[in-house]
């Protein structure tokens, strides 16, 4: 049986659900006065809405989703949310650079920030930067872009930080529907699940999303407010009341950019709307953007049970318990790297300074956000040591915690790794009789669960280091020689690991080709390979390329 019928029905019902995001982009647009943008959401609204209808209907008695299906379902859905996604940034771009509209729908003068958005491939790139939570960018000056496309990229981050086939299942999916396939297909597993029905599990998983971006909105906006009155700087009513009115704040967060790196935050995004990220802001708003990110580091089902009162599972759950140990392990390790050398243009003035910077970029590196303080390079020139880098590229590696919102290699896959290389080692010195078991935090795993977490989370490994290095040869083979090495391989990983911080080289000056490259690591980083690769193989099957 085709499995074609399947994949193109769920892919349709996918991109209906994500045009109501379109649609509630213009209404944004609308209110912040930029009518120009409001014809261009609509076209790209009516556009996916109707391809995703045309497939859902035309698939209407597909058979419900197997495993195989759900994967290809997750790479196809992606891949056209990436392309169809794009479609709000060159069509606004060629709007502002035409300028067909009257006066009164307040079409801005070109600029090339948005300028840059009329080549459909730069769209595409932060279309999928985008959805897939990475943060890398081809906007140079985030300040230059509409509101609109600051709350396109915004939103798109924050969908997609949950999922879109997790937004497709809490609003679709009925029971027996195949719903837990194309949620285990989207980078995550049944140990994900909060609930026993998934399709409770992922209403549960919004509930909790929805609250900790309100909380994070919540933390930005009263950050500066409560700092200042602390400090005699300013009373809290009339700093609050200058964040609110987008007014000129003395140490606070203006209310767009706290709505916006709100979402960007939790989702483990990093899209900002400023060039300098938050290091826009002070040191009071840089410790402030700190717990958001290690929010969006930790599992749904531990935040479930934290929020049920079981707070223990801060230290009990093996994999929250690591992502605290490594933050604080990475934190000091950069820190004392940038202090000792590591800082080659002097950006920091003191010890705070160092510290500040080390923890930020670490804890945003291994929570796969892309915040930045700080440079990491300037493309050709060095801003970081490469050790100072190679300490960031080791957290932008591990990320966090499966079930969340972050990418990488997941946290507990490293510890299975390591730890089953220790049993392995073990085993070489036990008797052939002997009866052996590990231990992962509450697991007590025989023998063959052990060989099978390990062989999963090895092939994972091997698979996303042999993409990584194709992505470094294409991206070294099409660039200057005159950028350092080290910071090819760091924005490679980057954009493998969904994070978006970057050593300068990602823009829109940079070779289509690697573009293109970068497009690719980014997809196959979201879904772990592996759907990525099952795809790729149903394609060659069907046009009989295998011996």
């Amino acid at each position: 049986m085709s499995i074609l019928p399947t994949v193109a029905r769920d892919v349709g019902r996918i991109l209906m659900i994500v045009s109501f995001m379109l649609v509630a982009s213009m209404l944004v647009a609308a209110v912040n006065g930029e009518f120009f943008a409001v014809p261009a959401f609509a076209v790209s609204s009516l556009v996916m809405a109707g391809v995703g209808y045309g497939l859902a209907r035309f698939f209407a008695d597909a058979p419900s989703s197997g495993k195989l299906e759900a994967m290809i379902t997750a790479a196809s859905a992606w891949g056209a949310l990436a392309l169809l996604g794009s479609l709000p940034f060159v069509l606004i771009a060629w709007t502002i650079h035409l300028d067909p509209y009257p006066a009164w729908m307040n079409t801005p003068p070109v600029d090339d920030t948005t300028d840059v958005f009329r080549d459909p491939l730069n769209g595409v790139f932060e279309s999928i930067s985008g959805f897939t939570s990475t943060g890398l960018t081809m906007a140079v000056v985030e300040e230059e872009l509409p509101r609109s496309l600051h709350w396109w990229r915004s939103f798109t981050e924050w969908v997609g930080g949950v999922g879109v086939i997790v937004l497709t299942v809490a609003i679709l999916a009925r029971p027996g529907s195949g719903s837990l396939t194309l949620f285990e297909s989207e980078a995550r597993e049944k140990k994900s699940k909060i609930l026993p029905s998934v399709v409770s599990t992922v209403t549960e998983i919004w509930k909790i999303y929805l609250g900790l971006t309100v909380v994070s909105l919540l933390l930005l906006v009263l950050a500066g407010p409560v700092w200042a009155a602390a400090t005699g700087q300013a009373s809290f009513v009339d700093e609050l009341v200058a964040v609110v009115t987008d007014g000129d704040p003395e140490v606070g967060m203006p209310l767009w950019p706290a709505i916006n790196h709100a979402m960007t935050g939790i989702a483990t995004g990093g899209f900002s709307v400023h060039a300098a990220s938050i290091g826009e802001y002070g040191a009071v708003l840089q410790y402030a953007v700190v717990p958001i990110m290690v929010a969006g580091s930790i599992a749904f089902p531990i935040h479930y049970l934290i929020l049920r009162g079981e707070i223990d599972n801060f230290w009990r759950d093996i994999q929250t318990r690591w992502i605290f140990l490594w933050f604080g392990l990475g934190t000091v390790l950069l820190t004392a790297a940038l202090w000792l050398g590591g800082d080659a243009t002097g950006q920091f003035g003191d010890f705070e300074e160092t510290f500040r910077a080390g923890l930020f970029q670490f804890v945003s590196a291994t929570s796969n956000t892309g915040f930045g303080t700080a440079a990491i390079g300037g493309g050709t020139e060095r801003a970081m040591s490469a050790g100072a880098t190679f300490i960031v590229c080791l957290g932008m590696l591990t990320g966090a915690a499966a079930g969340s919102t972050c990418g990488a290699l997941k946290l507990v896959r490293v510890i299975t790794l390591v730890k089953g290389t220790i049993w392995q080692v073990k085993g070489a010195f036990a008797p052939d009789s002997a009866i052996r078991r590990m231990k992962m935090g509450k697991r007590s795993m025989g023998e063959e669960e052990v060989q099978a977490e390990y062989t999963e989370a090895a092939v994972v490994f091997v698979l996303w280091i042999l993409f990584l290095i194709v992505g470094v040869a294409v991206s070294l083979a099409v660039l200057s020689s005159e950028h350092p090495a080290e910071y090819v391989i760091f924005d490679v990983m980057s954009a493998q690991s969904n994070v978006g911080l970057d050593a300068g080289i990602t823009g829109p000056e940079m070779p289509d080709t690697m573009k293109t490259m970068l497009i690719f690591n980014m997809w196959i980083g979201r879904l772990e390979i592996i759907p990525v690769a099952v795809l790729i193989g149903a394609v060659f099957r069907r046009l009989n390329l295998y011996s």
